[in-house]
């Protein structure tokens, strides 16, 4: 039996779950919008508390890994280090876009086109890749600036459904027959569960001294004005 930590801190969303076997039985969840390093922990607590589990119970953690929000991913990563160094347990890493991907199929298993999951990045640009029913990559994760001509290749040959919280912008831009969308798929911890347990069961860890977030692109910060 295998208990596995899986923390979803990539985007505006800061979700935990608790997954036995690759199946979700806990989840804890912060709506509200980029309070990860308050709520985490409190969050871990929470699903460890729904699934009558301790910390001496879990075999491993499972952390979104990017790409995404570089703070948010600076924040989950340290926490899911933090823990398996503690508990001495390994550590996985799951591409985040992919962990959107299975999560839309988890809910569509009938679908039968591609899906394009969407992280909104600066303006019109958005981290995304291309899945296939069994989640290998048609079109690799990549950070792309959206304009009328994104996909038409592929939207000439599939049917491709947008999701994400960076899909929602570019509806108005991407206007082919073959384009679907579903903002309501978002990022979740319970997503990160199955591919935790085939990562699991493939001996797949990361090194815990070394990993570090998948950022894509670096950290591109604000500069303070001047006071006159």
């Amino acid at each position: 039996m295998t208990h596995i930590l899986c923390i979803e801190t990539a985007t505006e969303i800061c979700s935990v779950a608790i997954a036995k076997n690759g199946e979700t039985i806990a989840l804890a969840e912060d709506t509200q919008g980029n309070n990860h390093a308050s709520q985490l922990h409190i969050l871990v607590a929470k699903a460890l508390e729904q699934s009558n589990l301790q910390f001496s119970d879990l075999q491993a953690v499972a952390v979104s890994k990017g790409p995404g929000s570089y703070t948010g991913l600076r924040v989950g990563v340290s926490a899911a280090k933090g823990y398996c160094y503690a508990l001495q347990i390994p550590l996985i890493a799951i591409n985040t876009l992919q962990s959107l991907a299975n999560g839309f199929w988890q809910n569509n298993p009938n679908y039968s086109g591609l899906v394009c999951p969407m992280i909104d990045a600066r303006r019109m640009e958005v981290y995304c890749a291309l899945f296939n029913q069994t989640l290998n990559e048609v079109l690799p994760t990549q950070a792309k600036i959206i304009d009328e001509e994104s996909f038409i290749e592929q939207l000439s040959q599939n049917q491709i459904t947008f999701i994400g919280n960076g899909a929602a912008k570019c509806q108005n831009t991407i206007t082919s027959v073959q384009a679907k969308f579903d903002i309501s798929v978002r990022c979740n911890a319970s997503y990160l569960s199955h591919l935790a347990q085939e990562a699991f069961n493939q001996n797949t860890f990361e090194d815990v001294a070394y990993f570090e977030p998948y950022y894509l692109k670096d950290f591109i910060g604000t500069v303070a004005k001047k006071l006159v």
